[in-house]
């Protein structure tokens, strides 16, 4: 009878692990891809001077969010209020100079949890925004089984080796396409994340003992500088390119809302025309080649992006994997007279968002969405029991999410069950004062210089921003001390160039957008 008992225990525990490997091993794979500073200037968010093939294809078969948006237009504290589905004023994090961990708590981020839910979790390229904001170490070992990789190349993002200007030899360029042949190590960073993710996908397929991987892939174009194989230009001849209509500082804007694009004034090209600070304006000539290169930089990614596309087609990976593409936040192309991010208008916090699930068929989907959302719709995705629950004690609660799931708004079953949606998405900006200024840096500030924020919110028609006073002590609004604020309507005004802030026969409108931010920052 004991014999029995032995052999039943040993062939349930034998079961037991069986089930729990068949279980590890059901999981579909996660390949989450991410690009910096990209706005929707992709050919399926209906951009005509767009040449990106493959993100178009892969949205042809893909759930893409028309309204998506990021919570602050610099690229660390929206990649970890993504990473952690925390608001920046949750994680207290404006700047890229704090980490969260230290900061506001030791909360669990995405690929955490996918780790500690059997996933391999592997980062390559710039996923974790690099330095402080996250421990200098891309929050490893919390989030990654493994080293996260990091191009070799990427120590020479600030190297001379753009086109010369006016002769002078190799410069330190915003304008930068290369022969990649002659660049250091005849190699580009993206090219280096290509082919560290397709190296990992060949020997994820040879190992068949390997867990469900979680792969995170961040390309650094099209940041700056747009350094990029110059064969890319081909695809957008200057003739081509077309500028924004309003390209000057539009008269009713608060000072505050400016932002000085400070980091391209100092690059050699644009440095060397002597525009004036604050408000002058990039010459056309020299705009359009900005802007044809950034173009070219979005044909480069998309190339990188179909061959990691096609290596998990042929690996026969594609039918078990889940893709997610997104980017940290927008960049403003000389709209207003604006470059770069570092505001709340649309083309700053707008993003492109675009969901592959195996075994549905994907559709535009127009609802409100935030990069909040990221984390608890990929856990619901693949099924862990429990999901993420929604923070109540934001600045406390080890595991939760600020944001919600998506899963509801392309589920058939679950989209029945919706009796309301996001009326709002939400984001900020923070400046050092209400004029823009170069010390401290109006579009960078660290975090103890911000005197002034700017909180925003995008409705299906409307953008409201109000730009009031801040305290870094308390990392509080005086929302009685009001600086400046905008109105957009899209209906009648999409580029958002007409501030109605100052109609009085709007005030009940604008009383209302009030309630809102107010309500957003008070929990």
């Amino acid at each position: 009878m004991q014999t029995y008992n032995f052999c039943m225990a040993f062939y349930l525990s034998i079961l037991s692990v069986m089930q729990l490997c068949q279980a590890i091993n059901d999981k579909q794979n996660v390949l989450f891809i991410i690009a910096d500073d990209l706005r929707t200037s992709l050919g399926c968010y209906g951009d005509k001077s767009a040449y990106s093939p493959n993100i178009d294809f892969l949205a042809q078969q893909s759930f893409v969010f028309t309204n998506a948006y990021s919570q602050q237009a610099l690229c660390g504290p929206s990649r970890t209020s993504l990473l952690t589905s925390r608001s920046p004023h949750h994680l207290n994090q404006y700047d890229v100079h704090q980490y969260w961990r230290v900061t506001a708590g030791n909360f669990t981020s995405l690929p955490q949890f996918f780790k500690e839910k059997g996933y391999k979790t592997i980062s390559i390229g710039k996923v974790f925004h690099p330095g402080k904001c996250s421990n200098f170490v891309d929050d490893q070992p919390f989030s990654w089984s493994a080293q996260p990789f990091h191009p070799k190349t990427e120590k020479f993002k600030n190297a001379p080796v753009c086109p010369s200007v006016s002769g002078s030899g190799p410069s330190v360029s915003i304008v930068c396409p290369v022969n990649t042949m002659d660049q250091p190590q005849q190699t580009l960073p993206d090219l280096e994340s290509l082919r560290e993710a397709e190296k990992y996908l060949q020997n994820h397929v040879q190992d068949t003992s390997e867990e469900p991987f979680f792969m995170a892939v961040g390309f650094h174009k099209p940041h700056i500088p747009l350094k990029f194989p110059q064969e890319y230009l081909n695809y957008h001849p200057l003739d081509k390119i077309s500028l924004s209509q309003m390209r000057r500082r539009p008269p009713k804007l608060p000072s505050s809302a400016w932002n000085p694009w400070f980091d391209l004034r100092k690059r050699d090209d644009i440095n060397h025309l002597n525009i004036s600070f604050p408000w002058g304006a990039m010459p056309d000539d020299q705009a359009l080649k900005v802007k044809q290169s950034y173009y070219a930089s979005v044909s480069y990614i998309d190339h990188l992006i179909g061959k990691l596309l096609q290596k998990l087609d042929d690996l026969k990976l594609r039918n078990n994997t889940i893709i997610l593409f997104t980017s940290d936040h927008g960049w403003s192309l000389g709209e207003h007279g604006e470059w770069s991010k570092y505001s709340n208008y649309e083309v700053s916090t707008q993003v492109p968002l675009i969901l592959s699930v195996p075994g549905t068929r994907g559709r535009h989907i127009k609802n409100l969405v935030e990069l909040l959302d990221i984390f608890p719709t990929l856990v619901d995705i693949v099924g862990i029991e429990g999901g993420v629950p929604k923070c109540i004690n934001g600045y406390t609660d080890i595991f939760c999410t600020d944001g919600r799931s998506l899963k509801p708004l392309f589920d058939k079953t679950e989209y029945k069950k919706i009796v309301k949606w996001r009326v709002g998405a939400f984001s900020q900006y923070p400046r050092p004062g209400d004029y823009p200024s170069l010390n401290p840096d109006s579009d960078q500030p660290h975090q103890q210089d911000i005197k002034v924020m700017g909180y925003s919110v995008r409705t299906s028609r409307h953008r409201y921003t109000e730009w009031v006073k801040f305290d870094t002590k308390t990392m509080t609004p005086n929302w009685t001390k009001v600086y400046g604020s905008e109105l957009y309507d899209h209906v009648i005004d999409p580029n958002e160039n007409l501030n109605l802030g100052d109609r009085e026969n709007l005030n009940p409108l604008i009383l209302s957008f009030k309630s809102m931010l107010y309500k957003r920052w008070s929990t």
